[in-house]
């Protein structure tokens, strides 16, 4: 009887599956991001409801836990930033950190999410930085980054004529990268880069720049910002009748957001890369009806790419039967990403999602047939061509 007990035993402890573990009972998912500022409606209070709409897709649960989603506005200040991301690891029992709109906000909450060893996922920042030299185990980049908006916008207007470049670029680490990243794809197809001025973020008056910008007899003005930056200096760039003149504006990071602030009219024919697109096909459109119908506003690809991120996390989580962070980030890398966003997909040993991105075109007013419908798509940039091979990235963690 002792044998066969001892027997029976054995056979049960190989039987029965590892129980899953979900640290402190619930999965909590911080959204940081700027909510009051340049930024607002280019991620903020919208890629909140965008994570919460992936989680209760996902059904509000992953291994039997409760998913809890929470944000804060970082103000665009790093030092906000990573009082925000000490406080919800140290005492609020966050496991995750996304969105992190800014590239200097992003880079500094990763670095410490890595001794907090905690996963972070940026959708609003883009910044190489954040998949090479200042990569991370647990750190992953969706929806774009500055070698992809450079390949989409520069490289496809310097091939149809757009050979001469002027920068008007944003005084920050984000400004920078694009400036210099679009250069190089300018020169490399064979145009030149006849200048570049800096301004500060949030300014209000363009005229100085513009006129700079206008001097200079550059066939495209390059807009190295984002957010309302971008959106004031189209709208000025009008007034001085820059465009009327002959010159291009191509603004190297805008999205649906913006293009609905500032209204057709004013930017109609300008040229932009997007990683998504609300009205591409069937897939994307029946999330971006939800969306609206919960927000009233269109999705553009910070949205849609939070929506992704969430989803992927909360699979990867439930794919590694644990939310324990080594665990997760390794599922994170092994499997594919497969939505509306990102259609098969992957992630690169760096952290970086390779899915494609579109050069789009803004329609004259005559052309728009419905709400929203501002877009016709000129270009698909396969995501191996778009960003950076992660042997090339400089990402340490890269063998």
């Amino acid at each position: 009887m002792r044998k066969f007990l001892l027997s029976t035993a054995a056979v049960g402890l190989i039987a029965v599956p590892a129980v899953a573990e979900v640290s402190d009972g619930k999965v909590k998912i911080g959204i940081l991001n700027d909510q009051s500022g340049v930024y607002a409606d280019f991620g903020g209070k919208y890629s909140f409801e965008a994570a919460k709409m992936a989680v209760e897709d996902f059904g509000g649960t992953v291994l039997d836990a409760p998913i809890e989603v929470i944000s804060a506005d970082h103000q665009n200040k790093p030092d906000v930033a990573s009082n925000i991301a000490r406080q919800w690891y140290d005492t609020e029992q966050v496991d995750s950190i996304m969105e992190l709109t800014t590239s200097s906000v992003a880079l500094a909450v990763q670095a410490l999410s890595v001794e907090a060893k905690k996963i972070t996922l940026t959708t609003g920042a883009a910044t190489t930085e954040l998949t090479g030299p200042q990569c991370s185990p647990y750190g992953f980049h969706w929806a774009y980054d500055t070698h992809a908006l450079a390949v989409g916008t520069g490289g496809a207007l310097v091939e149809e004529g757009g050979d001469s470049w002027y920068f008007l670029t944003a005084d920050y680490a984000f400004g920078y990268s694009l400036e210099e990243q679009t250069s190089a794809f300018v020169t490399e197809k064979g145009g030149t880069v006849l200048g570049a001025v800096r301004h500060p973020l949030a300014t209000t008056d363009y005229s100085s720049f513009l006129l700079q910008a206008q001097a200079s007899g550059a066939k495209v003005i390059g807009l190295a910002n984002a957010g309302m930056d971008t959106q004031n200096a189209i709208k000025q760039a009008s007034e001085f009748g820059i465009t009327q003149g002959g010159q291009k504006l191509a603004a190297l990071l805008f999205t649906l957001a913006e293009v609905h602030g500032l209204g057709a009219e004013a930017a109609q024919g300008l040229n932009l890369t997007e990683s998504f697109y609300w009205n591409r096909n069937e897939a994307s459109a029946e999330f971006g009806n939800r969306f609206k119908e919960r927000t009233g506003v269109m999705p553009n690809m910070i949205h849609a790419a939070t929506y992704s991120g969430v989803l992927q996390y909360l699979k990867a989580i439930e794919a590694a039967g644990t939310d324990e962070t080594e665990a997760v980030a390794a599922k994170m890398h092994e499997m594919p990403v497969d939505d509306f966003f990102a259609n098969g997909a992957s992630v690169g040993a760096n952290g970086r999602l390779f899915s494609d991105v579109y050069l789009m075109e803004v329609k004259a007013p005559d052309q728009i047939t419905e709400e929203w419908d501002y877009y016709n798509v000129l270009a698909t940039i396969p995501g191996d061509q778009a960003y950076l091979a992660p042997a090339d990235s400089g990402c340490p963690l890269v063998q």
